[in-house]
This record gives structure tokens, C-alpha cells and sequence, in this order.
């Protein structure tokens, strides 16, 4: 099986693994779950991890094919069109983003101009979509359950699973979003987990489990299906839902979800600046 090349950036504020994922033979590349720096406190964005990843693609000569996510993430804010800007590549996301543009343009108000159809990205996947880096095909994978969108791409031996699962000694993500589904998710689990033993998966998270010093992103099918503490072979769907059902009434939301999703929706952008040329995130009471 093809092996591309991976490298990875975390960006410890937002616990986020992004990657460049290359084919060696041609050096086309893509660039997975990328992260704009946002100051909450000052509402002010930066680039300093976005750039990184912009550097490593110049100085290693790399031709920026696809700019892909995962799912709408709720914690961090995309970087995506900052670095298309400076790369190119095609910006993709599954096809439920429709979904979740529909339920959080409400939430947020957004208006008649906010287009719902997910027309902000160069292209959605449906579940088996094919496409491909340079000479690397990639496997589109609908996983829905964390959010309706969620999308896993198998690249050769390697699979980029989003928020779907985390390192075997931290488990899975919640499912209690709007569109969430914890169901859903462990079906969406087993099918990743339904992977060649050996497959190579990459989270896009990790928050170090107790008892765990360093941050790990990187682990496999065959770890995952026999030391994952909530969805390791051997546990049911019941058993699964009825665990994560009870653990997400007891979190809070994230602390960036209110300007993430507002600007993950819309493929990374900022919403439009109101007549005094100011760009506003709003904060809805109540809602979420």
C-alpha cells in the first residue's frame, strides 16, 4: 500500500494536529485541518502557525494541491483561505456542511446573504468520493456523529480521522452538537476500525491522557480496536451510547465555538464588515 509522507504541526493553544500530507513521487501536497491564531480576549487574529505550514511547503519545494477539512471544527479557527492565498489548492469538506450552515446561519442570523449551500468551498464530498494528491488516491469517508459533516481521508496506509476518534487512552469525541449523534458515531467508528490493521490513523486532537506527559497524534487500526477506553473491539453500540451520552451532559462547551463556528461555516472567511468597515463575530445568549 502507497505511504505518503506526513508532517505535522500542533498548535498547543487549541490541542490541534494539522498536517502536509505528500506524495513523494511528484511533491503535490495537501494541507489537513489548518489553524488561524485567535486572541479571544482581543477579538484579533494571527498567522504564526498558519505560516509555518506555509514555509514548510516553499522551502521543501511542495506543490499545494487540496486544502481539506474534516468537519466545521468547533475549537479552532481555519486558516484555509489565508493559506490558499499564498498556495493555491482546491478547499474541500464533506457535503453535510449544507447541514450545519443551515442549523448555525439560524443560530447566528446570519441572513439571506450567508449562501447555505456550501458554494464558500471549491468542493463537498459525498461519502467514496475518490480523488487525488499528484499519484496518491484518496478515499473521501463520510464519518458523521461528532458533527454531520465529518469526513475521514484514507491516503494509502494512512487515514486523517478529524474528531472522530481521539488516542487510544484519551477515546472518542462528543456527539452532543447540534446534528451530533452518539449512535451515529460508534457506527462511524467501526468503519474507520473496519481499516487494515496496520493503517496509520491521525487525530486531530489530543489533550494528553492522565498519566500521559507528552502529546501523541499518531496511532493505528489495531491500537485503536484493542486499548481504545471507550470504543475498543469488544464494546457494544448500547454500551458505547449510553457512556458517551452521559459524559457529554457533563462537558461545557468549547471556549472558541462561538467565532470558530461562525468562521469555519463559512470555508474560513469572516462574515462581512458592517458599514463602518469593522468585522463583527457575535455571541448568541442562550443558544448553545
Amino acid at each position: 500500500m502507497t505511504s505518503p509522507h506526513v508532517q505535522a504541526f500542533f498548535d498547543e493553544p487549541t490541542n490541534t494536529a494539522s498536517y502536509v500530507v505528500t506524495d513523494p513521487e511528484t511533491k503535490a501536497c495537501a494541507v489537513v485541518d489548518s489553524v488561524l491564531d485567535f486572541d479571544s480576549a482581543a477579538g484579533r487574529t494571527s498567522t504564526a502557525s498558519a505560516d509555518q505550514i506555509i514555509a514548510y511547503v516553499q522551502d521543501n519545494n511542495l506543490k499545494c494541491e487540496w486544502l481539506l477539512e474534516t468537519h466545521v471544527h468547533a475549537d479552532h479557527l481555519s486558516a484555509a483561505p489565508y493559506i490558499q492565498q499564498r498556495l493555491g489548492g482546491k478547499l474541500a469538506i464533506g457535503d453535510g456542511i449544507t447541514r450545519i450552515q443551515d442549523v448555525f446561519g439560524k443560530i447566528f442570523n446570519a441572513g439571506t446573504e450567508f449562501e447555505r449551500d456550501g458554494s464558500q468551498f471549491d468542493r463537498l464530498f459525498k461519502d467514496q468520493d475518490e480523488f487525488a494528491i499528484g499519484a496518491l488516491s484518496v478515499n473521501a469517508m463520510h464519518t458523521p456523529g461528532h458533527t454531520p459533516a465529518c469526513m475521514t481521508y484514507v491516503i494509502g496506509d494512512c487515514a486523517f480521522v478529524g474528531d472522530t476518534l481521539f488516542m487510544p487512552d484519551f477515546g472518542t469525541a462528543r456527539a452532543d452538537f447540534p446534528g451530533g449523534d452518539a449512535r451515529q458515531l460508534y457506527r462511524s467508528i467501526r468503519k474507520v476500525l473496519s481499516l487494515p490493521p496496520e493503517t496509520k490513523l491521525y487525530m486531530c486532537h489530543d489533550y494528553k491522557a492522565p498519566g500521559r506527559d507528552e502529546y501523541a497524534w499518531q496511532t493505528t487500526v489495531a491500537e485503536e480496536r484493542a486499548n481504545n477506553v471507550h470504543v475498543r473491539d469488544g464494546v457494544s453500540e448500547d454500551e458505547f451510547v449510553a457512556m458517551r451520552e452521559a459524559r457529554d451532559a457533563q462537558l461545557g462547551m468549547p471556549k472558541l465555538i462561538v467565532p470558530s463556528i461562525q468562521v469555519n461555516m463559512r470555508a474560513g472567511n469572516m462574515p462581512e464588515p458592517e458599514d463602518n468597515g469593522i468585522v463583527y463575530l457575535k455571541t448568541p445568549l442562550n443558544q448553545l
